[in-house]
């Protein structure tokens, strides 16, 4: 096997190994853009579940909620079930705080022990 032999079967190689990663980067992309899409539709809902609690809702909103419920299961049945997050889960990740009370994550490291008292520099002159 001659050397342009060589290198064109390595080319294809690579080739070939770059149209597979570009079709995976694709299928992530596209399962990224129906979380959001799922993301959306759940969020929207959510906000009108809420209007319905705190009797602020319309009854336009009750048709709305009725289609976000009929879209999202076909979102289901095109994309698999959707996942609710905890908002919990949310916070925790951004924050690093776990009880979404808190005001701020708990240090990581203990503020060091006191070792006695500072000592005191002597600065300027002596009196002789």
């Amino acid at each position: 096997m001659g050397l342009m032999d060589k290198v064109k079967s390595q080319a294809t190689q690579l080739a070939e190994k770059a149209q597979q990663a570009g079709k995976a980067g694709q299928a992530k992309i596209s399962e990224m853009q129906s979380k959001r899409k799922a993301d959306a539709m759940l969020l929207e809902l959510g906000g009108i579940s809420y209007h319905e609690r705190t009797g602020r809702s319309d009854t336009s909103e009750a048709a709305r909620a009725t289609e976000l419920v009929g879209l999202l299961q076909a979102h289901e049945a095109d994309h698999g079930p959707v996942s609710v997050t905890s908002a919990n889960a949310v916070i925790a990740e951004s924050t690093g705080v776990v009880d979404p009370a808190a005001t701020s994550p708990a240090p990581s490291v203990p503020p060091p022990t006191s070792t006695g008292p500072i000592p005191q520099a002597q600065y300027g002159s002596q009196e002789s």
